[in-house]
């Protein structure tokens, strides 16, 4: 197995991508594909003395998107940009997956123009494992889809709940729509039309959830327009960095409460796993005709070798064939489900 790496990308690259990179190939004897400017990539692989002893090829691409640009007029300026390229060794068959942790716009873009569509998709969304107090959810989708039309949350819908089943292992994942208000008449136009269209959808939908019920437990896939995703995502992990330095504050600020502190390491570090989206690495691409994980830009070493172990464990479990089986006759595209 062989994944692609968008070595220029993220805000730590090439540097961190590769670091992580490399401690993914060891672990699981996986072949890299390491994507970006030779010189720059070739001169972190000699920080690296074990790397000559992996299966890693290079790909010359000068050019990358930087995280400030726009990615529709970066793409076009830049043909032979490291995502496009990248992508392009996942579809001509030198990779099985492609990781990037550069801009998700222009990665989101780049995935689609090259690898299409799945049958019965007309939009692809990102989705990502979040925590809460019984067991991680799917919240989707996070950016990939910022304007949606009803027929695409229930889309979202049912790759969310293939997917749930396939990285989870949940046999039959509840379906919530992020809303307002529990009571289907709540919301704006775009989840009210939803809600109607999940009733009759082949997935178990409990109904509408609400913000504060993201975390809670009571459901295992949520749906929403990327706008709302992103948005939602990004409080959360900007209200992790919150309570942890408030804690951390709290913790030192006496000599008792440091001896506590110290009497409950174990704990913090337990709740500092279940909170850190470096834990799982990145999020899957869903509804192209190709497997994509997308990192977050500040994505650490670890985070992206979590990300590659999760391109190698999607890729093992056959995610398009799955999500092609469920999806494409279940939903025509533009169109309602029955």
């Amino acid at each position: 197995m062989r994944i692609a790496i968008d070595a220029m990308g993220g805000d730590h690259g090439p540097g961190s991508v590769i670091d992580g990179a490399l401690v993914a190939a060891r672990h699981l004897q996986l072949g890299l594909v390491l994507v970006g400017d030779r010189t720059v990539i070739d001169a972190e692989l000699r920080r690296h003395p074990g790397a000559g002893a992996l299966e890693i090829d290079v790909l010359d691409a000068p050019e990358w998107v930087e995280m400030a640009e726009s990615p529709a007029v970066a793409l076009r300026r830049k043909p032979r940009a490291s995502i496009r390229v990248a992508a392009e060794a996942v579809r001509d068959g030198r990779a099985d997956a492609l990781f990037s942790a550069g801009h998700t716009g222009a990665t989101v873009m780049a995935a689609h123009a090259v690898f299409g569509r799945l049958p019965g998709v007309d939009r692809p969304a990102l989705a990502t494992i979040v925590p809460t107090r019984v067991r991680p959810a799917v919240l989707l989708d996070c950016g990939a889809t910022v304007e949606c039309r009803p027929q695409h949350l229930v889309q979202f819908a049912l790759m969310g709940s293939a997917y749930a089943k396939l990285a989870l292992g949940y046999e039959s994942p509840r379906v919530g729509l992020l809303s307002v208000g529990e009571e289907e008449s709540k919301g704006n136009e775009l989840t009210r039309e939803a809600h109607q269209l999940l009733k009759s959808a082949p997935v178990r939908f409990i109904g509408n959830v609400e913000g504060r019920g993201v975390y809670g437990g009571g459901v295992d896939v949520i749906v929403c327009d990327g706008f709302t995703g992103n948005v939602t995502l990004k409080i959360s992990e900007g209200l992790v960095d919150t309570v942890e330095g408030l804690l951390h504050e709290e913790l030192s600020a006496t000599f008792g409460t440091r001896v506590g502190y110290l009497l409950s390491r174990k704990a913090f570090r337990r709740f500092r796993r279940r909170v850190d989206y470096s834990e799982f690495g990145g999020a899957p691409l869903l509804g192209l005709n190709g497997l994509c994980i997308v990192g977050h830009g500040r994505s650490s070493p670890k985070a992206v070798r979590n990300a590659v172990h999760m391109a190698a464990r999607l890729t093992e479990q056959q995610l398009l064939s799955s999500l092609t089986e469920q999806v494409a006759h279940a939903v025509q595209p533009g169109s309602h489900p029955s």
